[in-house]
């Protein structure tokens, strides 16, 4: 079987490329995600999923 180039390059870029810290994830308090919840649900009334009734679009 050919191959796409010698093995002994393989993770030539990668190994090439500097470390970048990743940025901390901060997640929101779980109480202003609950009543960001309520308010998206009671409040404005929102359907949950994909496929709401009002954003459904109509087949020519």
């Amino acid at each position: 079987m050919a191959t796409h180039g010698s093995l002994t390059k393989a993770g030539k870029v990668r190994g090439q490329t500097p470390k970048v810290e990743g940025r901390k994830i901060v997640g929101t308090n779980s109480s202003l995600r609950n009543k960001s919840n309520f308010k998206k649900r009671f409040v404005l009334g929102r359907v949950p999923g994909q496929n709401k009734p009002g954003q459904r679009r109509k087949r020519r």
